[in-house]
């Protein structure tokens, strides 16, 4: 920008706010100068401000004295406090907050300053632009700087008092009963959250008065430490014994604090580049400024260790899906035989439920009350579903993909994925085959008994028509169960975790019951809920879905309903031999095998790379590393098929642990 042109341009956005009488038009006119800043030739616009400012010494007194009336007449004391520290209503209150803030602005409070960094750092963009700011050019920003006692006295009273604020947080937090009973034992002027108060009081007391700093801060820094490693064994614990949103929400709000005060501490005791200090400082204040209106960022972090304590249990659960030798390999497909086989008087009950004309809520509950018995008998008998194992086993690769770093993790990666494939394509196999043979000779049987085929050629017809994938919504579908599957294991993974929170299994096992049903009976309900408590939940959250999606779609006139590749192979050979000589039903039964075959893709394909995500996630495993793991997987199987289609030529095992040694 050169010439009187540019400086003319500068004038007209410049001059609003040196000649603005009131905090709020001087608010206004800084906003609307910093954002012309930046927009397309902002460099250059920037360069032109300072420059300007630089050349003129009477507009950069002016500058000074604007920016110092904005101090005087404001207080920061928020912006150093609460900008971006999450509040004391709770997660969920914070998060209606955050809603409504969306939908209904805050009301304006130009003596807040964090209104004003509200305002300056709307997006990640305008963050990052400040947090990238040449060296040079944030020294020639800080020369700027007003030098006025009063403003600057204002300004200093709020950052102790922020500091202050942000040290009686961490101790409301650090000794609130949902933390301390998971806290090393001992007495409250022990811990280091109670410690670090009257340090905090101590140092800011000296900043104040200009006294040396440096002898409290490194003991500020200790303390700190302290409760960082208190810190370390809460997580420990909660990951163990089960983690709370509550929780959760504690340790964050902690974790928020001490960084900030971190930071305000390199600024009260800096080093060798105090101005690098200040720089970070700023930055971090309109990074959190920004984060604090963020929905997306507060279930992020909120959730992040409920998804990893899920994702956990479904990998130690997923471990049984997945078979890494021979005897191993036989044993699936048995287990997957038996699975197919009990299938068959699913997709039965189904089938003949379709036929009663009750209420959708009637049907729907009814359709899933049968699933779920279903599948809690395969449960207890030890029996395999293959569309179960993809979001069981996703968390265990993701898990890998954490653990494991550079050629070693890559070369396991792709072992376990294809022991993984080979174990789903076998027990995908037994299921079919079984439920396929069980439903022609349950027809045959039937027809034995009551002199009649259990469908009709219309009914057996219409059956065709639902599988096919041309006729109806069938990919859709496939996919929607699919995403299905996927909720199932995460409800299993929650009520694993909320058993474990509320020490429900011990809970049970210590029930004053125990004098009428007996001790011993008692402590074997708590350790069977223990055990098999997460796959009771997701059986029965799983068949309650599927069987209540078609029930909610009609309710709502929105199509919905499932197609499962283990029951519909059962329902599609019902049809078939129902219609006996005409069973191809004029190739209609040719476009209900591809049916099956869609269902079998999607079902597997939409759970897994869901479940493989939320384990991602749950990691702290960025998007790219998932892509890149699917990248290379596509690569490995193209180039060997065979390792993801077929069991191992000889003994061997995969995985991050040893062999699994049993199925369920």
């Amino acid at each position: 920008m050169n010439g009187d042109t540019g400086n003319n341009e500068v004038l007209a956005h410049l001059v609003p706010f040196l000649d603005a009488t009131t905090l709020s038009a001087r608010i206004d006119a800084l906003s609307d100068l910093i954002r012309w800043t930046r927009v397309a030739e902002r460099s250059r616009r920037l360069e032109g401000l300072l420059g300007l400012l630089a050349g003129d010494a009477s507009l950069a007194r002016r500058w000074r004295e604007a920016v110092a009336d904005v101090f005087r007449e404001s207080d920061g004391t928020n912006v150093f406090a609460h900008a971006g520290i999450p509040g004391e209503r709770g997660v969920f209150a914070e998060l209606r907050e955050r809603i409504m803030n969306r939908l209904l602005p805050r009301p304006r409070d130009d003596r807040d300053l964090a209104t004003l960094l509200r305002r300056l750092y709307r997006s990640p963009s305008d963050v990052e632009r400040f947090r990238t700011l040449p060296a040079p050019t944030f020294a020639r920003l800080a020369l700027l700087f007003p030098s006025d006692a009063a403003a600057l006295s204002s300004l200093r009273r709020s950052f102790a008092n922020g500091f202050r604020l942000l040290a009686l947080w961490i101790e409301a937090q650090g000794l609130s009963p949902k933390l301390r009973k998971r806290s090393r034992p001992g007495e409250p002027p022990e811990s280091p959250f109670y410690r670090i108060v009257p340090l905090s009081e101590a140092l800011v007391a000296a900043w104040l008065s200009g006294e040396t700093t440096v002898a409290l801060a490194a003991a500020w820094r200790h303390e700190r430490d302290r409760c960082r490693e208190e810190m370390a064994e809460i997580h420990r614990r909660i990951e163990r014994d089960g983690v709370s949103l509550h929780v959760v929400y504690g340790l964050e709000v902690i974790e928020r604090c001490l960084a900030r005060m971190s930071e305000m501490v390199d600024v009260i005791a800096p080093g060798a580049n105090s101005r690098d200090v200040l720089h970070r400082l700023l930055a971090s204040l309109a990074q959190s400024v920004h984060e604090e209106r963020s929905v997306g960022h507060l279930l992020e972090w909120a959730t992040h260790l409920m998804l990893r304590r899920i994702v956990e249990r479904s990998g130690r659960t997923g471990e049984h899906y997945i078979a890494t030798t021979r005897p191993e390999y036989r044993a699936m497909a048995l287990a997957a035989l038996g699975g197919g086989l009990l299938t068959v008087g699913t997709g039965a009950v189904k089938t003949a439920l379709s036929g009663w004309h009750v209420p959708d809520f009637a049907h729907g509950f009814l359709y899933g009350l049968n699933y779920a018995v279903s599948f809690l008998l395969l449960q207890k008998l030890g029996l395999v579903l293959a569309t179960k194992q993809p979001a069981m086993t996703a968390a265990t690769l993701a898990e890998i993909l954490r653990e494991r770093k550079g050629s070693e993790r890559n070369h396991e990666i792709v072992t376990y994925a294809a022991r993984i494939c080979s174990s789903q394509l076998l027990a995908v196999a037994g299921n079919v085959v079984a439920v396929s043979v069980g439903s022609v000779a349950f027809v045959a049987l039937w027809a034995l008994a009551f002199g009649r085929p259990f469908l009709g050629q219309p009914e057996a017809a219409e059956v065709y028509r639902q599988l096919s994938p041309l006729n109806s919504g069938t990919a859709f579908y496939a996919a929607l169960t699919g995403v299905i599957l996927w909720l199932a294991s995460i409800a299993g993974g929650g009520f694993d975790n909320w058993c474990a929170y509320h020490r429900l299994p011990r809970a049970v096992a210590e029930h004053p019951a125990g004098r009428w049903l007996g001790c011993t009976r008692m402590e074997r309900w708590g350790e069977a809920l223990a055990n098999d408590g997460a796959g009771w939940a997701t059986n029965v959250s799983l068949g309650f879905m599927l069987g209540m999606t078609p029930a909610v779609g009609h309710f709502l006139g929105v199509p919905l309903d499932v197609r499962h590749v283990t029951l519909n192979s059962g329902i599609l050979s019902l049809a078939g031999a129902s219609l006996g000589h005409r069973w191809f039903g004029g190739g209609m039964f040719l476009r209900g095998l591809l049916g099956v075959a869609v269902m079998f893709v999607l079902n597997l394909g939409v759970s897994f790379l869901l479940a493989l995500i939320t384990a991602a996630r749950a990691y702290e495993i960025p998007m790219s590393g998932v892509w890149m793991l699917l990248r290379a997987l596509g690569r490995r199987f193209i180039a060997s098929p065979r390792q993801f289609l077929l069991p191992p030529r000889a003994a061997g095992s995969a995985g991050p642990s040893s062999a699994t040694t049993g199925l369920r």
